[in-house]
């Protein structure tokens, strides 16, 4: 059986931590800043933990 190919895609937008959770950013984030508070803005400038079944189809597309 071949290898499995890493997904690209997922291999940009996700990064493995140290402890094996998988660190995604937020979403909203690239326009339309007009009406988002500043405290919604500053938010989503931090990254965030995937949560745990989704880190399970992510960690399958990054192959770790």
């Amino acid at each position: 059986m071949p290898k499995m190919k890493t997904h690209k895609g997922a291999a940009k937008r996700f990064k493995k931590t140290g402890s094996g959770k998988m660190k995604r950013n937020h979403a909203y984030t690239s326009h339309m800043f007009s009406h988002k508070t500043q405290k919604q803005k500053r938010k989503l400038r931090k990254s965030a933990i995937a949560t745990s079944t989704i880190a399970i189809k992510i960690k399958k597309m990054i192959n770790n």
